[in-house]
């Protein structure tokens, strides 16, 4: 019996090392793929239970020693809750659903600098907008005005469902400039999408915006746009000066 014992010790020390040999060597493709998905459904939970405080991304850091999720949004204070009670809460949930070890997994949050410059932010305002019993037109132009008074390019929202009439239709609301393609779009253009669960059906809405240039890559993007044309202030005339007659000339003709 004690045979059979230690044989089965020494079969289940060599699975458990097999399996962690095939974790270790996780193919690149897999490794990818797993990061992806792990983003997406971490990006999708958040964006459902911080859908009220202003919820404006995540940003996953992997180091040696343990894992940092930046939770990005506009109310801060609501996100650590009272003496960081919900942030704890959080970051167990995140924990215990994908296997973390202890403190290996830790939730930090940090302020959006300007929510009018956040796609998502906005977009999230228009939906408490519209849910709250708000005119369809009033709210859109509402978070238009917001978004081009707080220092953007450009703007854009678009909405569509059952607006008023049982027929659906799409209404677009636009200001600024706003580009649409090229390697620019990557930088300069913020996107979101939400949708709106109101008593008629469902409403799809659609939020870009355009961010300004900034030099220091704070409000905004840091490279130049390619097309940017800069006209320099013409530099002032300096009049010739005529050199002094020193007599050396011929006399003049006199008829």
């Amino acid at each position: 019996k004690s045979w059979l014992r230690l044989a089965a010790a020494v079969v289940k020390a060599g699975l458990e090392a097999s399996d962690m040999a095939n974790q270790a060597q996780i193919s690149k493709k897999r490794k990818f793929v797993a990061d992806g998905v792990f983003y997406a459904e971490l990006n999708e939970f958040l964006q459902r239970t911080l859908a009220e405080d202003g919820y404006a991304g995540v940003e996953v850091r992997v180091t040696p020693i343990r894992t940092e999720i930046i939770i990005r949004a506009t109310r801060t204070r609501e996100v650590l809750g009272e003496k960081g009670r919900r942030i704890r809460e959080l970051t167990a949930v995140v924990q215990k659903r994908y296997g973390f070890p202890e403190n290996s997994v830790e939730l930090f949050a940090e302020r959006v600098e300007n929510r009018a410059a956040c796609a998502m932010a906005q977009c999230e305002s228009l939906r408490y907008k519209l849910l709250g019993g708000l005119a369809v037109r009033r709210a859109c132009y509402g978070v238009v005005r917001f978004i081009m008074e707080n220092g953007a390019k450009g703007c854009e929202v678009v909405i569509s469902g059952k607006l008023r009439a049982q027929r659906a239709k799409a209404m677009k609301f636009r200001d600024g400039y706003l580009i649409s393609t090229g390697e620019p779009k990557k930088h300069y253009i913020d996107e979101a999408v939400r949708h709106v669960l109101m008593r008629q059906g469902v409403l799809g809405i659609k939020v870009k915006i355009m961010l300004a240039h900034d030099p220091e890559g704070r409000m905004g993007p840091k490279i130049q746009l390619p097309d940017n044309v800069i006209v320099h202030e013409p530099k002032e005339d300096v009049p010739v000066m005529q050199p002094a007659d020193q007599g050396m000339g011929e006399p003049a003709y006199e008829g």
